[in-house]
């Protein structure tokens, strides 16, 4: 073949090419890194799916708002800081998520939730609400994230799916360490939260450790829940669908003892390892319960407990866990709900007596 009848087929195949379709080469992720004194928003602002923003070590005063899919935002460790901005922005550069008093702000749409956000390695705290709040969002992932001294909780998300929050440490938040629920916001029946993992976080000294609040389909595994008023709460109320299919599996709850007052919808709180209350077909095992001792209506090692609205608990399954020296004994149940078992745990004291 002569070579003009070559270069004439080479170029007859590219224009077939182009007019056929043919799927554009797909955009290589990029790394956009923030340095002390530059804006994290702004990064965030021009990144695109798939994209990092890598944010150095150094204290960043501000709110940052991530409404972009498959975006991750990840420091460099505990040396990467995030704090309230000094001074309240300008009506132009307003920030809702700063408004709210959140530091880190993940949020979809009313009907599309935003999906594949990652949060990992840095520090939030000094927040009036919460240190990393998502809401709407599907498969965000925090990890290695430090939240610690925010006013509410280390880091929450809301009515949200598949999310997994993993090798976090949250410390001296005003509420939950780590908070789940399906809304605040009104009351609604427990949310789907598609099998959403909390696993091998480190909480302590918070209100509550870890709080599972109108969801079904959660799995709290491996965690370690020492020094606050209380370990593990499961929370159910009234609303239908009813709060279940929860696994609290393996976990480390020891010594959850400090002293907190009295709420709206809570007692005085000190002493409790894993309690669930309202919720329906949970099952615990594996766990270490052990020193939780207080003087609270759900004081004790694991506590199945009458719903404050009198909603009962019902078909749940506490198995093989051990515990001790937890009090008022290691197994409490003051629950009338129907189904409920207790079996194979190693423990000395129950209340009622039989349940060890």
């Amino acid at each position: 073949m002569k070579r003009c009848h070559i270069a004439y087929l080479a170029c007859t195949a590219a224009l077939l090419g182009a007019g056929l379709g043919a799927a554009p080469a797909a955009a290589t992720p990029r790394v956009l890194v923030v340095h002390p004194g530059e804006s994290i928003q702004k990064a965030v602002d021009a990144a695109q799916a798939g994209d990092t923003v890598l944010v150095l070590a150094g204290t960043y005063y501000e709110s940052v708002k991530i409404s972009t899919p498959r975006v991750t935002l990840r420091g460099v460790g505990a040396r990467t800081v995030i704090r309230p901005a000094r001074t309240k922005a300008s009506p132009k550069v307003a920030n809702s998520c700063a408004e709210g008093g959140n530091g880190i702000c993940v949020v979809g749409e009313k009907t599309k939730n935003i999906e594949g956000v990652t949060v990992a390695d840095l520090t939030v705290t000094g927040f009036s609400r919460t240190g990393v709040f998502g809401m709407a969002t599907d498969t965000m992932t925090v990890r290695r994230v430090y939240a610690y001294k925010n006013d509410v909780w280390g880091i929450a998300q809301e009515r949200s799916v598949h999310g997994i929050l993993r090798n976090n440490y949250a410390r001296d938040n005003g509420d939950a360490g780590l908070f789940l629920a399906n809304t605040i916001k009104e009351e609604a029946g427990a949310y789907d939260a598609g099998q959403t993992l909390v696993q091998y976080n480190r909480v302590e000294g918070n209100r509550i450790g870890v709080t599972v609040r109108r969801l079904r389909n959660v799995s709290v595994m491996a965690n370690r829940v020492t020094g606050n008023c209380a370990g593990v709460f499961l929370v159910g109320d009234e609303n239908k669908p009813k709060t279940g299919d929860l696994s609290v599996i393996g976990n480390r709850v020891t010594g959850n003892n400090k002293s907190c007052p009295k709420t709206e919808r809570l007692p005085r709180l000190q002493g409790s390892g894993i309690v669930l209350t309202g919720t329906e077909r949970t099952l615990v095992t594996g766990n270490r319960v052990s020193g939780n001792t207080g003087t609270s209506p759900l004081s004790g090692g694991i506590v199945l407990f009458r719903s404050f609205v009198g909603v009962t608990s019902d078909q749940n399954r506490i198995a093989a866990n051990a515990l001790g020296n937890n009090s008022p004994a290691d197994l409490v149940n003051t629950d009338p709900g129907k189904g409920n078992t207790f079996e194979r745990n190693s423990c000395r004291a129950s209340k009622p007596a039989g349940l060890c």
